[in-house]
Parts: structure tokens; sequence; C-alpha cells
């Protein structure tokens, strides 16, 4: 095995954890991986999806611990964001999904392995927000060369709140303009990005990443 680790994506995420030696506390809990890890010829697998965003949130200076989090959406995504907010110590999530099962699958998991109060809730007509400390669309609504912007009530976001898009292009989605016409403080998908990129990197090489570079790298691609 002349590698230091891949990079996997869907539809691989799932039925490559049948093929690791170890798999992270949170990628049994995600019940995917996206990277392995050779360690002592050993294949670790792992999940950077939802740490990406933590790790991009720490940089922001937010402590997730004790906060309040509502997230948009019940995909692979999601899951991981959620598990992971969770594990770093969110009080409670509340999980909005089209199809309810999704959201409720998710909020089961939490509830069942971490400290952390899962709801999930039906997203019928124009969502209302519960009152929360961080939003997060972890939808593709607004993915290029979509246009359009998550069917919710804005009027209920405040300046209070920290609202985080999952979608990398455009960095600046609707989503996250109609934030910031609400006075709340924003981060997009391209820091995320960056940030899973340099868990890899590190994971692979044991050095610390050009975080930097990486972000610059990607917003010009």
């Amino acid at each position: 095995m002349n590698f230091e680790g891949v990079n996997l994506t869907i539809p691989h995420k799932s039925e490559a954890m049948k093929y690791v030696d170890e798999v992270s506390e949170g990628a049994k809990l995600i019940g995917a991986i996206n990277i392995i890890v050779r360690k002592d010829n050993k294949l670790i697998g792992d999940n950077t999806d939802g740490r990406g965003l933590v790790n991009a949130l720490a940089e922001k200076g937010i402590d997730l611990k004790g906060k309040k989090v509502t997230v948009l959406g019940a995909g692979g995504a999601s899951k991981a964001i959620c598990v992971e907010f969770a594990l770093a110590g969110c009080s409670s999530i509340h999980i909005f999904n089209r199809t309810l099962e999704k959201a409720e699958n998710i909020a089961k998991v939490i509830n069942s392995n971490t400290a952390c109060k899962a709801v999930a809730g039906e997203w019928k007509d124009t969502l209302k927000i519960p009152p929360c400390d961080i939003l997060v669309n972890a939808t593709s609504i607004g993915l290029y060369p979509d246009k359009s912007f998550p069917d919710i009530c804005y009027e209920d976001i405040t300046p209070q709140m920290y609202v985080q898009d999952i979608i990398p292009n455009p960095a600046m989605t609707l989503f996250l303009k109609k934030a910031i016409e609400r006075g709340a403080s924003v981060g997009d998908g391209l820091s995320m990005l960056a940030h899973q990129g340099a868990i890899g990197f590190k994971l692979w090489t044991g050095l610390e990443a050009p975080y930097e570079v990486m972000k610059d790298a990607l917003k010009n691609i």
C-alpha cells in the first residue's frame, strides 16, 4: 500500500466502511467515511464533512458548547454536521426536512449517542425558524446554477444569530445575503470546504495545512 490515504465521495462513502480496519467515532455515527488514512499498515476511515464546518466556526471564534442550532435539510452533509455539532457540545439541534423520516433518523442517532437534544420537524411551506444561536443551510438550494434560496421566514433571523451556508459556489448565496440584510453574521461554504481539505492534509502528512493558500486556490477555481 504505497499511499498515505484517499478521499472518497458519493456513492462510495458508506460502502467503503466495510473495507477499512478502523472507523472514527464520528464516522460511525454518521454511517459514512469520506477519507481513509494509512497508519501502521492499517486503513483508518474518517469523515471530515462536519468537522470542516466545526473548524470554520472555530476560526470565527464560535464555541459550539451550549449552542442551540437549527439545520435545514437531512441529507448526508446534514447528518455529518449534526453529529459533529452534537459531539462538540451543542445543547440542542432542530432538523427540518421535507421528508420527516430522514430528519427523525438523524435525531434518533444524536439522541441515542450524545448529550445533545435533537428534534426533527417537517418542512412545510414557508418554514418558521425557532429561536437559535446558529442556523445552517445544509441543502443544495442555491448551488450554481440554481439561483433560488430556502423557503423560510427570514424575519425570524436576528442580528444575534450566526447563519451558515454549506454551498461553496457561489460563496455568497442569496440565503446569506438575506441573512446579512437581517443583521446576522454569516459564514460561507468555501471556508468549510477549505477546512475539510486542511483536516485531510494533516491526517495524511502530520503537518499543519497551508489553509489560507488552500482557500485562495478554491476562490480561483
